[in-house]
């Protein structure tokens, strides 16, 4: 009795400072109005708060709790401390069944909004959990899954609001995780549809528990382990989508309350199963507390899925180094049989895919009509001048992004890295955040501002995870908690309803549309310098993965080669970024593709991936500039829709 009261304390403390904190912070807000004197205005503050400020209260209670309770819930049927319903892109689906119905079908809003976001998140769950199976439910399957899942979701809703602003503007702010409330009708219907659920979940922890003996162990004591997991995953999937149908998608609070639930002493599953919703609870409430205090009044237009962001991923960033993963990375089995053809043949296949692209992308378009044409006749100098820039900045912001990929994937081991990913992306796009709000630069100023944004994100990264000797959950926990924070960050930026918030949603979009001559000439010289010198490191790309002892012994400085490594991922990064935006997918598809094609060795595999990725984006330009012509579509955004299915049917392949 005296062990089980010394675990349970930790978590206890935890819980009870988030609750204390959130507590002063509410009293702070809510104290003058309720020692106030009688009066009309206080009857209207009064009235406020009982109708808008106390339902808002128990919606941040209750979001937080079931939020947590499916992380949790995630973390322990599939042995994944990294799985929660925005990694499995569990989330994503739900808003994006809500973004499509509410543009196509508004009627199903008013009569099954929660059915709608069940059948998106059971869809993406379902998508995720399937591709995890055929590999035995490996992490390295399950996350990577739940990421591209994620990133395609996000991406497609994106493109509908960007399409429909006029129809979907109000569901930026919601959609990013608005608590706010004008009755207690959420609450309401929250509370007994989370209890249900709860209830559910309490009468299988016993053989949710035997799960630690082993999949053979639990058998043999009579856990259906195909049951189980369907209805653990059934009941994590509904918490998310009641959560996500009722204030949007708010993010990280599943991850990071079963992580400080562990790190503080939560040992076995059913304390990690109690104490995370009442972690996860504190920490909304809290996050929530803080957010109205400080914005007073514009408090509810500032999501508050973002400011959760911003509290959760530097508290969880300081515990990581005390995070002990039982269940390791596993990565994914080497090629066996070596590829039938010479690994010329892929690369010279990919550049005349190239070739063939940069042709139809300058000279086949829409015309006036609608119809197909070849660029031809008086007007095709005028044309080409303004086709050309954007051809040529998408090929070379794509092999920028797919190179770096190559060069993180090969340094940390770990095939998930990728500068969308890892958080890099995301650190170039707040470098551009800040040089739009701060003093509006021009090209030179805003890719100043993106390298060191890159270069700071990497930085942390690097620091967060050298105690682990970057093992590949601690680089990856590292860089969702970063890309997390940083996107809520910009996410705050964009609904302050300042005009410069416009230039950096549409730069976020990933457009080509205002690239010019001077643009793209800058891009491809920086691209031509980047990706000159990482080809001269392909020595070093090919020894460091074999690990620290052979790089010393062959005479390879291990941290100078690793920090200009490092330091030339981010460079490329942000020079990409600046031209197709955050959101590209092309930094994790790129290296994947060159790997399938067989080439294993950095000089080869950096060439095809820089093929790949260049192609791929001057395909999606191509494509968003004439599917809907005469509107444009970004390639940032297109090229996540291309990618995710092709590398979604490669993982779906055995190997």
């Amino acid at each position: 009795m005296k062990a089980i009261r010394r675990e349970n304390l930790g978590p206890a403390l935890v819980f009870l400072v988030l609750l204390c904190a959130g507590c002063m912070a509410f009293w702070l807000l809510v104290g003058p109005v309720l020692s106030g004197s009688a009066g009309q205005g206080y009857d209207i503050q009064r009235m406020v708060l009982y109708y808008s400020t106390l339902p808002r209260l128990a919606t941040a209670l209750l979001a937080g709790a079931a939020l947590a309770l499916s992380g949790a819930l995630f973390q322990q049927v599939l042995r994944n401390p990294l799985a929660d319903p925005t990694t499995l892109g569990v989330s994503a689906g739900a808003n994006l069944a809500l973004v499509v119905v509410s543009l196509f079908m508004p009627g199903l809003i008013g009569a099954g909004r929660d059915i709608v976001a069940l059948l998106g998140s059971g869809a993406a769950a379902a998508i995720v959990v399937g591709f995890g199976a055929r590999r035995g439910f490996s992490p390295y399957s399950l996350v990577l899954s739940g990421l591209v899942l994620s990133l395609w979701c996000g991406g497609l809703s994106a493109i509908l609001t960007y399409l429909n602003q006029r129809y979907l503007a109000s569901l930026f702010i919601w959609g990013a995780g608005s608590l706010a409330q004008q009755s207690w009708v959420i609450p309401q219907s929250l509370i007994w549809k989370v209890s249900t659920v709860a209830i559910v979940c309490a009468l299988v922890v016993r053989p949710l528990s035997l799960l630690d003996l082993g999949e053979s162990s639990s058998a043999a004591l009579g856990v259906r382990l195909a049951r189980l997991r369907i209805v653990v995953v059934a009941c994590a999937v509904m918490l998310a989508a009641f959560v996500t149908s009722a204030v949007g998608v708010i993010g990280f609070v599943g991850l990071v309350a079963p992580t400080l639930a562990r790190l503080s002493g939560a040992r076995r599953p059913v304390q990690l199963i109690f104490w995370s919703p009442l972690i996860g609870a504190g920490l909304l409430f809290l996050a929530d507390s803080v957010l109205q205090l400080a914005a007073g009044g514009f408090g509810d237009f500032l999501p508050t899925g973002a400011v959760t962001a911003i509290f959760g991923s530097p508290l969880l960033l300081a515990l990581l180094p005390r995070l002990k993963i039982r269940h390791r990375m596993q990565q994914p089995a080497a090629r066996r049989h070596p590829p039938t053809w010479n690994t010329k043949v892929p690369v010279a296949i990919a550049a005349i895919s190239v070739l063939v692209l940069v042709i139809v992308g300058l000279f086949v378009g829409r015309g006036p009509g609608g119809g197909w044409t070849v660029l031809s006749g008086e007007f095709l100098d005028e044309l080409l001048a303004i086709r050309a820039p954007k051809v040529f900045a998408a090929l070379a912001s794509g092999a920028m992004l797919a190179v770096a990929g190559s060069i993180l994937q090969r340094l940390t081991g770990n095939e998930m890295a990728s500068p969308e990913v890892l958080g890099i992306s995301a650190g170039a796009t707040f470098g551009v955040a800040i040089a739009l709000f701060a003093i509006a630069p021009g090209f030179s100023g805003q890719l100043a501002f993106a390298v060191g944004g890159a270069i700071s994100v990497l930085t942390v990264i690097l620091l967060s995870s050298r105690r682990s000797t970057f093992a590949p959950e601690r680089v990856l926990l590292a860089g969702i908690a970063l890309s997390a924070m940083i996107d809520a960050i910009v996410g705050v930026l964009s609904s302050t309803g300042d005009p410069r918030a416009v230039l950096l949603m549409r730069w976020m979009s990933g457009s080509t549309y205002l690239v010019d001559g001077t643009v793209a000439t800058a891009e491809a010289a920086i691209a031509a310098a980047l990706l000159a010198v990482a080809l001269a490191a392909r020595r070093w790309l090919d020894i460091l993965p074999l690990g620290p002892a052979p790089s010393a012994a062959v005479g390879i400085p291990l941290a100078r080669s690793r920090l200009a490594l490092f330091g030339l991922a981010g460079l490329m990064t942000a020079a990409a970024t600046l031209t197709v935006g955050p959101l590209s997918f092309v930094g994790l598809m790129g290296p994947h593709l060159a790997r399938e094609a067989g080439l294993t060795r950095a000089l080869p595999q950096m060439i095809g991936a820089a093929l790949i990725g260049g192609g791929l984006m001057v395909a999606a330009d191509f494509v968003g500039r004439t599917i809907v012509a005469p509107y444009q579509i970004p390639a940032g955004l297109v090229s996540a829709l291309i990618g995710a299915p092709c590398l979604m049917f490669l993982l779906s392949k055995r190997r």
